[in-house]
């Protein structure tokens, strides 16, 4: 319970803490923001870490000066492409016998979710996952397993990871540092939260609609 608090105290706080991070860390910040986008893209078990709003975040520090906006960019940009490449091949050696057995660690209903998104959506997962949280996690890993050839694979992950990283920090760069949203930071990081949960939640609508429809048919 303690280490749930702290996260969404985390989450909600991000804006202090990178402001620490940067104070106290310099340069070195950006060697710390690379390692937690590159571990939040490429290890299945950290889901939990920020994602569209560190970026959010570190966008508005570059446009205060505290970060230079281009490196900001191009070192993220590289540690989500990195992130989604590692997981891949970290799905492909492990990934099968995920499928056939509980793993700790690991929650067999991500895994799951992920792979109905993959069979709706295609190749383009790869793409819409990286603004989806968890999904965008586990999307990877599960191509890895097999549902995608590495080739066009990293096409895909390219293409994302620059829109992802690009939308987030220059969406920080230009609109973090107006009055209102540094007024209501923390409003403004529940709202990206919110957009970015949504899709999950439209689909999770639908499929509980389509199996209530599914289930009165056959009881007809």
């Amino acid at each position: 319970m303690e280490l749930v608090s702290t996260l969404i105290d985390l989450f909600l706080h991000l804006d202090v803490y990178l402001d620490e991070i940067i104070r106290n860390y310099g340069a070195w910040t950006y060697g710390i923001l690379f390692l937690v986008i590159f571990m939040e893209t490429g290890f299945v078990v950290t889901p939990f870490l920020p994602g569209d709003s560190l970026l959010f975040a570190a966008g508005t520090f570059a446009a205060l000066g505290s970060l230079n906006v281009a490196l900001l960019f191009l070192l993220l940009f590289v540690a989500a492409v990195l992130g989604d490449t590692v997981n891949y091949w970290i799905g492909h050696q492990v990934g099968p016998r995920v499928f056939e057995q509980d793993v700790r660690f690991l929650k067999r209903e991500h895994l799951e979710k992920t792979q109905q998104f993959y069979e709706k959506h295609g190749g383009k997962t790869i793409v819409l996952a990286r603004f989806v949280p968890i999904v965008r996690t586990f999307a990877p890993f599960v191509a890895g397993v097999g549902t995608m050839n590495y080739g066009r694979f990293v096409t895909y992950n390219i293409f994302g990871a620059f829109l992802w990283t690009g939308l987030f920090i220059f969406g920080g760069y230009f609109f973090g540092n107006i009055p209102f949203v540094k007024r209501n930071f923390e409003l403004v990081i529940v709202g990206i939260i919110l957009v970015s949960v949504l899709p999950m939640v439209v689909e999770y609508v639908r499929n509980r609609a389509a199996s209530r429809r599914a289930s009165e048919a056959e009881t007809a």
